[in-house]
């Protein structure tokens, strides 16, 4: 492991019967930066993912993050580690309003019970009003996560990952399907969030305008392994990842 890297994974491999979706992906995340994942569909990403964060077992290969070895760990032992997830596809309380989800996500993080005195829940409400004014969402703070718009759903989630008081937060695609609108809102929101905190965001993204207005570092995949890493505008430069982009062969 790099002795800077916040996360670093080292030969992660995972085999699905005959197919080989990440082979040997070695990967340093450096502390407070916004570091972005890449690739064509079926290039590895999601599975990546699922790997850092718990939901799947490496076939082989090693995920350390902040010194400390989370190799096939549950994905609630990787959230109590200081990583947390928000996933491509949208997965709130439908049925909870924003400020009930976001109090939820808050007592869970602090092992409290929901029955709780005036004093402790004011101070919760209070914590998840400053999370949803971060991410835009203070004024649908008594609405119901079933009636938000698509973007403002996206940003519900990404608000109960914080909640968890992730050092490291993972974001699967966190513009797809919104409008133009929407996605320069959130690439802002991400962005102010993780200067403001010092929060180190690892994603993955298809609109390549958002990986590079953003991005510190670029990872690119190609058929499950690391293609080309490097500062964004080394990497758009790269004549191997415009192949793959383009479709042909690098």
């Amino acid at each position: 492991m790099s002795s800077e890297a916040l996360l670093s994974l080292r030969g992660l491999t995972r085999d699905f019967g005959g197919f080989r979706a990440v082979d040997g992906v070695d990967l340093d995340v450096a502390p407070g930066a916004i570091h972005s994942v890449i690739g064509p569909n079926g290039a590895g990403k999601s599975t990546l993912f699922s790997l850092i964060t718990g939901e799947r077992r490496p076939s082989a290969g090693s995920v350390v993050f902040a010194g400390r070895a989370l190799t096939g760990r549950p994905p609630h032992a990787v959230t109590r580690a200081g990583l947390a997830k928000a996933f491509q596809t949208t997965s709130i309380f439908p049925r909870m309003t924003v400020a009930e989800s976001v109090c939820a996500a808050l007592l869970a993080r602090d092992g409290q019970p929901r029955l709780l005195g005036t004093r402790i829940k004011a101070r919760v409400r209070d914590e998840a009003a400053g999370i949803c004014t971060a991410l835009g969402l203070e004024a649908h703070f008594d609405r119901r996560g079933a009636v938000l718009s698509h973007g403002d759903q996206r940003a519900l989630e990404i608000a109960l990952a914080l909640a968890t008081g992730p050092r490291l937060l993972l974001l699967d695609e966190p513009t797809a399907g919104m409008s133009p609108f929407e996605t320069k809102r959130v690439v802002a929101q991400i962005t102010t969030l993780a200067r403001e905190r010092g929060l180190t965001v690892l994603f993955s993204e298809h609109d390549m305008d958002t990986v590079f207005a953003i991005s510190d570092e670029v990872t690119v995949m190609h058929q499950g392994r690391v293609l080309a890493h490097g500062p964004a505008a080394e990497v758009r430069a790269n004549d191997e990842v415009m192949a793959v982009y383009l479709g042909s062969e690098p």
